[in-house]
């Protein structure tokens, strides 16, 4: 007990108490609750936020470049000629990378730039360098033997149900004399499409030059009733 210069008395804390105190003290300022911020401890800045923002978008823009053009690329399937399979209007995704690490492969769709067209064709590769095709009728022989084309069983057996033949154009234009049935060329595909009757193909503007494919047809998906991935 202690008077101050009043005459009141008061309690004076004791050792123990006094230590106590500057303990608790020097928790506070330790955790950062007594005065603010730690001294040395640095403090987040928006600035930071922002950078890390701006380095997040320039990445995802990257990706979207290197996907879009260097990966993948949509492509519009115009007209008739890969149906049943492909339809007008289309919207499919191609694989530009598949052929920089192999050579197409028989049955597989694929998208190529036709020059004189000024546009791109999408096609099913039906021989590969160094077959023999031949095509009879509705049988296609690759070195001498026929081969089995699911993709068109359906629209096989339609036609021959009603005692036609798929592939046949009545103008008899198929094949014809200027790209006859041969032996694919090195660094060539020999392609049809689906719709034989109605396809500007092979018979027609001749072998296609590897050079010249985009890529490979892999998923439709557009419209969304269609989205499907491409069977090959």
């Amino acid at each position: 007990m202690e008077h101050n210069k009043d005459g009141h008395t008061y309690d004076s804390p004791g050792p123990e108490e006094r230590d106590a105190a500057a303990d608790s003290s020097t928790r506070d300022i330790a955790e950062g609750t007594a005065g603010g911020p730690v001294p040395g401890k640095p403090v987040k800045k928006q600035g930071n936020e922002l950078t890390e923002w701006i380095k997040a978008l320039a990445i995802a823009g990257i990706l979207v470049f290197v996907i879009r053009w260097l990966l993948l690329s949509p492509f519009i399937v115009d007209g008739p000629s890969m149906q049943p399979n492909f339809w007008n209007r289309e919207r499919i995704i191609v694989n530009k990378i598949i052929y920089d690490i192999r050579d197409p492969k028989r049955g597989e769709v694929i998208v190529f730039h036709v020059p004189d067209e000024g546009r791109d064709f999408i096609k099913r590769v039906i021989g590969v360098p160094g077959d023999t095709v031949k095509v009879d009728g509705d049988t296609v022989y690759i070195n001498g033997q026929p081969i089995e084309e699911k993709y068109l069983k359906s629209a096989y057996e339609e036609a021959h149900a009603k005692g036609e033949k798929y592939n046949y154009r009545t103008d008899g234009s198929f094949p014809n004399d200027s790209f006859p049935d041969g032996v694919v060329p090195e660094g060539t595909v020999f392609v049809m499409g689906d719709n034989r009757p109605n396809s500007e193909d092979s018979r027609m503007i001749g072998y296609i030059p590897q050079s010249r494919i985009v890529g490979r047809a892999d998923l439709i998906f557009w419209p969304l009733k269609n989205f499907s991935f491409v069977k090959h």
